[in-house]
């Protein structure tokens, strides 16, 4: 190494002064009284006090006024272009408190009992926020109530609420059900032509197979949108989360607790044909004297446009509380063929033949659907249909022709003897007969049910979870499929079986989400370009598995609309650029033939590649079989087939980012954007399939300059526009879908 050297001890000296001389002057001009600190940075938020008659304090951001007081629901305003919007109109007896039901009887005389206390917000939704809190106290049962209010810089549309209850009583309180967020909307407070239920919304609960979580509220309505509880036979868990919206604006409440909580969030339009909302908690507790209980964190929010915004800052908070969501991995947005066209008995015969048409077709994924099992519980294969190794002898034939394959099944539930499903009679499933003690019991000591009247194992049980993860290894590792896709995943029942030892009831609820956990994580260690799908047949999902699965699912939609408007909510939910299925296409039109039969023979790919979904199909092929003639691959059909593939092969707008432009309910023709490559991509559709649509549309979102837009499904050049004045004189029937690109 050459070492440098001072040629002079003079030189040194000198040179060793002057650095001295400059620290020393650097360090005296950093110590002058000129340079001041550095402020600490300041919430934006305000705190006004009443004035005058008005009793309530507004909490104030730059796009949003909460009007508050303690004991009483708060008011929310959408402040824009400087007005001043809500729907949320005076209670009919705005002058008493929000109720809630002790030893039976309603209490609604909460009074404020001094000034609020007024705070820095210091919870997990940022650093910069402000908090008021209120103590309020009942003069009839001498129960307190805390109301704590917090609005944060992060989340300006958005006001979070904390209330507790103490009993200062002499005596014991039962709160038989404590009530938040009471509102009355009012659509006519916007519009004075509109009646005061007129109005869309958006609500979370998993009711029903099929029904509409998104619909116009009707003159006459009333639903109670149970959470996290099974309801109707098995359903279930969904996202408590309801929103309204009209042209001009809208309100949301929910809750943001990261647990399942069983609480009812009733819908109902009252006498004065306003839209009545709250969040009930029921059997909330019974207090001591001295004794609190504090109720589940809720949430009020406003906004301009539908379900997506609410959606999204609710996706946002939770994953500030810690809720974490899996990136997508490049399978996730492969398109999907199922071999439920053949229902269940489907054969590896019947698997193998479709791989020529599936590699024709540039199809990725297939999935061995229902019924290969003999047994729910055991999941060994059937012996009359996947005899022997047949199982893993039909993967590897896949695998040989560059195709990947998922395996459906159904986590968490057992046979006990009891029942059938289709042709299937239930017998005793091995696991039950080895561990009994694993069922969920319901209060009367009895197998507690899941969908299709299964027995269900506790999730929160260790050996339970033990038990799941050596399926997901079975089915990943030994067999060598390359996903999972779970089906009927709703919620599980309470558990009442006292070798539990749960602290609550709800302690099964609360720990099904970590099966799922244990699923995902055991088959991403296995292979980290699985699929690993959860399907809630026919419903929204449950908020708390959403963590657990890095491919969603439409879920038997009825029809495109509800394709289109599942992966709305899905890209909200999961990120604009999650991977969503829009499931077989062939559920993409539908007709009943009974109760609960219905035809399947849908061709509508556009709802699922214009909105950003991953396409699937369900089809048979060779078509010689009668029994499959429906979703049978017929000549006409593969034509239509491989052009819909291959356009989303190539635009793959699945990975693009979701562009939230369009309010549904109001801008016609329904429209959705995709930004992906430099390039917007976006899709109209009208009311129906066969409804012509002529007029203007309007290509917002676009960058400044001209663009050339083409109908990329017909190859048709529309000519050029300027972002100055983005609208296109078009017609069409059922769809459109464009790309505006810059020359």
């Amino acid at each position: 190494m050459k070492t440098i050297t001072c040629k002079t001890s003079v030189i040194c000296q000198l040179a060793a002064a002057l650095l001295v001389f400059l620290l020393v002057t650097e360090g005296c001009e950093r110590n002058t009284g000129d340079q001041q600190p550095r402020e600490a940075a300041r919430s934006a938020v305000e705190i006004v006090a009443p004035a005058g008659k008005d009793a309530r304090w507004v909490v104030r951001t730059k796009t949003a006024e909460f009007h508050v007081l303690g004991g009483h629901p708060a008011k929310a305003f959408l402040l824009a272009n400087g007005n001043k919007f809500t729907v949320d109109a005076d209670l009919a007896s705005d002058d008493r408190s929000e109720t809630t039901i002790v030893d039976a009887k309603p209490v609604d005389d909460f009074v404020t009992q001094s000034s609020p206390k007024i705070t820095d917000a210091s919870g997990k939704l940022g650093t910069l926020g402000k908090r008021i809190e209120f103590v309020s106290m009942s003069t009839s049962t001498k129960l307190a109530r805390t109301d704590a209010i917090e609005v944060y810089d992060n989340f300006p549309n958005l006001a979070v609420v904390s209330t507790s209850y103490q009993n200062t009583s002499a005596s014991n309180l039962k709160l038989d059900r404590v009530i938040a967020q009471r509102h009355s909307l009012d659509a006519s407070l916007l519009d004075a032509e509109a009646k005061p239920y007129q109005m869309w919304s958006f609500q979370g609960a998993s009711v029903n197979w099929g029904n509409d979580e998104i619909l116009p509220i009707p003159a006459k309505f009333a639903q109670e949108n149970l959470m996290a509880a099974p309801i109707n036979q098995g359903h279930g868990g969904g996202i408590p989360v309801n929103a309204f919206w009209t042209r001009t604006m809208g309100i949301a409440i929910g809750h943001i607790e990261t647990l399942p909580l069983v609480l009812n969030m009733p819908v109902r339009v009252a006498k004065d044909q306003r839209v009545e909302a709250a969040i009930e908690l029921n059997d909330a507790a019974t207090l001591k004297p001295g004794e609190s209980f504090a109720a589940p964190r809720t949430f009020l929010a406003v906004y301009s446009g539908d379900f997506y915004e609410p959606l999204r800052m609710y996706s946002l908070m939770l994953q500030r509380e810690g809720w974490t969501l899996p990136k997508p991995n490049n399978q996730d947005y492969g398109v999907a063929w199922c071999g439920w066209g053949y229902q269940f008995d489907v054969t590896p015969k019947q698997m193998i033949e479709t791989i020529p048409k599936l590699k024709e077709l540039g199809i990725t994924w297939a999935t061995l659907d229902d019924r290969w099992f003999d047994t729910y519980g055991d999941w060994n294969p059937r012996k009359d249909t996947f005899p022997g190794d047949s199982i893993k002898r039909m993967v590897d034939e896949y695998h040989k022709d560059g195709l990947r394959m998922q395996i459906w099944w159904y986590p968490l539930v057992a046979e006990d003897g009891t029942g059938r499903y289709e042709s299937h009679k239930c017998v005793v499933a091995d696991v039950v007969k080895r561990h009994p003690d694993w069922l969920i019991l319901d209060k009367d000591g009895k197998p507690a049910r899941s969908m299709r009247g299964l027995a269900t194992l506790c999730p929160a049980v260790p050996e339970v979870q033990e038990y799941t993860k050596t399926l997901a290894e079975k089915f990943i590792r030994d067999w060598g499929f390359d996903g999972h896709k779970l089906d009927n995943i709703y919620t599980v029942p309470a558990c009442y079986n006292p070798k539990h030892h749960h602290k609550s009831p709800q302690g099964s609820i609360q720990a099904m989400a970590d099966v799922y956990k244990i699923i995902f994580q055991t088959t991403r260690a296995l292979k980290p370009e699985s699929v690993t799908q959860i399907c809630p047949c026919g419903t929204t999902p449950n908020f708390a598995w959403l963590q657990y699965m890095d491919q969603a699912v439409t879920a038997d939609p009825v029809g495109g609309v509800q394709v289109r408007r599942r992966i709305k909510w899905y890209k909200a939910l999961l990120g604009p650029q999650a991977a969503v299925y829009g499931d077989h296409v062939e559920l993409s039109e539908m007709t009943r033939v009974g109760r609960d039969t219905w035809t399947e023979h849908g061709r509508d790919f556009a709802s699922t590649l214009g909105t950003g979904g991953v396409l699937g199909t369900k089809f048979t092929w060779p078509n010689d079989n009668p029994k499959f003639k429906d979703v049978a691959l017929t000549a006409a059909k593969e034509a239509h087939w491989k052009k819909w593939i291959s356009l989303y092969n190539e635009k793959l707008l699945s990975r693009g980012e979701f562009r939230n432009l369009y309010v549904y309910g109001y801008d016609y023709p329904e429209g959705y954007a995709i930004e992906k490559d430099g390039a917007m991509y976006y899709a109209f559709f009208t009311k129906d399939p066969n409804t012509l649509y002529r007029g203007l549309i309007e290509l917002r979102g676009l960058q400044p300059g001209k663009y050339r837009i083409v109908d990329y499904v017909e190859e048709r050049d529309l000519g050029t526009i300027d972002s100055l004045n983005p609208t296109l004189a078009t017609s069409f029937t059922g769809r459109l879908l464009v790309q505006a690109k810059k020359p």
